[in-house]
């Protein structure tokens, strides 16, 4: 439901029906809904800074201007952590997000057009970034576009709430109607029919009986008056009230919803613990790791040429470094990859998060006198 459709249902010949029922709309199509998405956003924008960005110069880890702008200072006014963050929500929002490619420095467009066409490269127009618009047009190659599917997914989320939101509300207005507490008054009401003696049954009715239902009052005293009895109608008496954990489920399918399309395990996004590295390692592989991809192959396309790429210069994303992962199960890893050359020194102490040795034992491959190559092997003998 767009913003347009959702306003105008308050409005009936051009006037505002209540103000009551858009405040009930808004809360049943909104805040359950917003709290999920904005949890899974959070959760991937998180993740994504976490992530180190690796940059290869033909085939060797190198640290050069593209390293600092993507792991520390994209521009002038932003660090790298606001600036993925502000990335994911609008690519996940807006299912697209364009950054702009200026003096070594990333920016995130605000709002742009786009020419896209078949054989030659789009054309982007009318850049906006903050206040300032951009004057000059931008081909393909000058640009990063982050668009990962042509279907806005939070349109399908909009759409599969309306239909729920509606059910949530009348799970909640059920819930105070079989909870409510309801009287029933019996009495001689052959009376007067003057304003003083109508005034003080309306005073019994709605003044005291108000106090006498209010759970707020600690402590009520009521007066029946002669001729009046009261019994209790509630359905509470009779044991047919219904528990707030209805609601509660029906709450829970948003949340599994909006987990499944965006591929986050519903226990991470409702903060379970149970199974916290299997969920981790799902998180990972499905939720972060295809947007990873993404914005890896864009930049590598754009920010590298063909030849250069071929040569191994290239950017790399890593997100192994997510998992938080005890040093001592870790040991037998890398011991066993120590021993066979596939680490150095400074790999483990990298891999660890400490600073490599300036050393050139650091670099160097070690293997046992275990492992011999398989030529060897199937001469048998000494040499």
């Amino acid at each position: 439901m767009s913003m347009w459709q959702w306003v105008k249902k308050f409005f009936k010949n051009g006037q505002l029906e209540s103000l009551k029922d858009c405040y009930y709309e808004l809360s049943a199509e909104y805040y359950y809904k917003k709290l999920a998405v904005e949890t899974c956003v959070n959760l991937i924008a998180n993740a994504l800074s976490r992530c180190e960005i690796k940059t290869y110069k033909e085939g060797k880890l190198h640290r050069g201007n593209m390293y600092y702008a993507l792991n520390i200072q994209p521009n002038q006014n932003q660090n790298a952590t606001a600036f993925f963050h502000k990335a994911i929500r609008k690519f996940i929002y807006e299912n697209e997000c364009l950054i702009i490619m200026e003096n070594d420095n990333f920016y995130i467009a605000d709002s742009f057009d786009v020419k896209e066409y078949a054989f030659y490269e789009n054309v982007y127009s009318n850049i906006q970034i903050g206040e300032l618009t951009l004057n000059r047009t931008y081909k393909e190659s000058e640009v990063i576009r982050l668009k990962l599917t042509d279907t806005k997914i939070l349109s399908v989320i909009d759409e599969l709430y309306e239909s729920h939101g509606k059910m949530v509300e009348a799970a909640k207005s059920y819930y105070k109607l079989k909870n409510n507490k309801r009287v029933l008054v019996k009495g001689d009401y052959l009376r007067a029919q003057d304003d003083e003696t109508q005034k003080k049954i309306d005073d019994m009715f709605e003044n005291q009986l108000k106090n006498w239902f209010d759970p707020d009052k600690k402590s009520v005293a009521f007066q029946l008056q002669d001729g009046f009895e009261i019994e209790d109608m509630s359905d509470s008496k009779t044991g047919l009230t219904i528990d707030s954990r209805d609601i509660s489920n029906l709450v829970d399918d948003i949340f599994n919803y909006v987990a499944m399309a965006f591929h986050v395990p519903r226990g991470l996004l409702k903060g379970d613990l149970a199974d916290i590295d299997k969920q981790t390692d799902n998180f990972i592989m499905f939720a972060l790791n295809p947007p990873a991809e993404m914005m890896e192959d864009e930049f590598n396309r754009k920010a590298y040429s063909k030849d250069e790429y071929l040569n191994r210069t290239f950017l790399k994303i890593d997100t192994s470094k997510i998992k938080i992962t005890d040093i001592v199960q870790l040991a037998t890893a890398f011991d066993k990859m120590f021993a066979i050359g596939v680490y150095t020194i400074n790999n483990i102490l990298e891999e660890l998060g400490h600073e490599p040795v300036n050393d050139e034992i650091g670099d160097k491959r070690h293997v046992t006198k275990n492992y011999q190559d398989a030529e060897t092997a199937l001469k048998g003998g000494e040499t």
